[in-house]
C-alpha cells in the first residue's frame, strides 16, 4: 500500500532503512518523539545535551531528520538539535501534503513545538525546511529569536531551461537504467562533493517516493519584512535551484539587517565533509549564540 512519500510496502521498508543509516552517521546519541498534531503524529529526533539551548532544523524535500543531523553533528556539543520531520517530505513525517500558499505548514510546525514545550526558539532551515523555516517566522515574528537560512527555497529561482536540461532528463534516465554512471550523472548538478551513502538514498528515493512537482512560492516583499528577528541567509554559489546570488542580492535589498553571504564553489548539496561541517557549525554557533 503506498503513502504520499512512498510508493509501496518495499518502498518503504528501504527509506526506513536508509533513515536508520542516516541517524548512525550523526555521531552522537539521538532521541525520537512523537508529537500529537492535527494532521496526525509528528516525528522528531533529537540530539545533543538535554540542557543545552534548542535549536530547531527543518530538512530538505525527500529527506528528512535523520539525514539533516548526520550533516550537523558538530553543533550538538553546543545545542539541543530539535528536528522534526516535515510532513509529506520524510518516511517519518505525517503522511499529508500541506498547501504551499498559506501558513498551514508554519501551524504544524507550531503544534510541534508546543507539544514539545518549546515557546520562542531558534531556527534553521535547508531548502524546503529553509521555506518552511521563513514562512514560520513571517507568521509569527514572536516566536523565533533567531532564523538562520542554508540555501533556502522561496526566495529566489533558478532558471528553469537549466533545470530541465541538467536536473530533469538524468533523473528521467536514472529512472529507466539504472547504473553507477547514470547516478552520477543524476547527482553531479546537485552535489558538491560524492557521498556513496547520499547518492544511493538518492537514487532510491526517486524510485520510492511519488514525484511531487510543487515549488514553494517564492516570498513577497511584505512578508519577508516580518523577519524583524536578526535573519541568516546562506546561498551556494552553483546552485541551480535557488541560486546563491540571487538569494543573497534579494534579502540584503529587503532585509538591511539581515546577515547573508554567498557560499563559493557550492551546489545545491552542501560539501560532505568534516571541514565543511565544522565551518557550518561554527558559523550557525556564532550567529545563534
Amino acid at each position: 500500500m503506498g503513502s504520499v512519500t512512498w510508493k509501496d510496502e518495499p518502498a518503504r521498508a528501504r527509506l526506513e532503512r536508509w533513515f536508520e543509516r542516516f541517524r548512525e552517521r550523526v555521531g552522537v546519541p539521538t532521541e525520537s518523539r512523537e508529537v500529537p498534531t492535527r494532521h496526525g503524529p509528528s516525528h522528531v529526533l533529537l540530539a545533543g545535551g538535554s540542557n543545552a539551548p534548542p535549536l530547531v532544523c527543518l530538512h530538505a524535500m525527500r529527506t528528512g531528520s535523520a539525514h539533516l543531523l548526520s550533516e550537523l553533528g558538530p553543533l550538538a556539543s553546543a545545542f539541543r538539535l530539535v528536528a522534526p520531520d516535515l510532513p509529506g517530505q520524510s518516511v517519518r513525517g505525517p503522511q499529508v501534503k500541506l498547501p504551499l500558499h498559506d501558513d498551514s505548514a508554519a501551524r504544524w510546525l507550531f503544534e510541534v513545538l508546543d507539544g514539545l514545550g518549546l515557546g520562542v526558539v531558534n531556527l534553521f532551515g535547508v531548502s524546503w525546511g529553509g521555506f518552511v523555516a521563513r514562512l514560520a517566522a513571517s507568521t509569527a515574528p514572536d516566536r523565533v529569536r533567531k532564523l538562520a537560512l542554508l540555501v533556502p527555497a522561496g526566495i529566489a529561482s533558478g532558471s528553469h531551461w537549466k533545470g530541465l536540461t541538467r536536473m530533469a532528463l538524468p533523473m528521467l534516465r536514472y529512472r529507466l537504467w539504472r547504473s553507477e554512471r547514470n547516478l552520477r550523472r543524476l547527482v553531479e548538478p546537485l552535489f558538491t562533493t560524492w557521498d556513496a551513502d547520499w547518492a544511493g538514498y538518492t537514487g532510491d528515493a526517486l524510485g520510492d517516493m511519488p514525484i511531487d512537482m510543487r515549488i514553494p512560492p517564492l516570498s513577497t516583499d511584505a512578508d519577508l519584512r516580518k523577519l524583524t528577528m536578526p535573519v541568516l541567509a546562506l546561498g551556494a554559489a552553483d546552485d541551480i535551484s535557488f541560486p546563491g546570488d540571487s538569494v543573497v542580492r534579494r534579502i540584503k535589498a529587503v532585509l538591511p539587517h539581515a546577515d547573508a553571504e554567498v557560499i563559493p564553489a557550492c551546489k545545491h548539496c552542501p560539501p560532505t565533509t568534516p571541514e565543511f561541517r565544522a565551518w557550518l557549525a561554527h558559523r550557525l554557533t556564532a550567529f545563534f549564540a
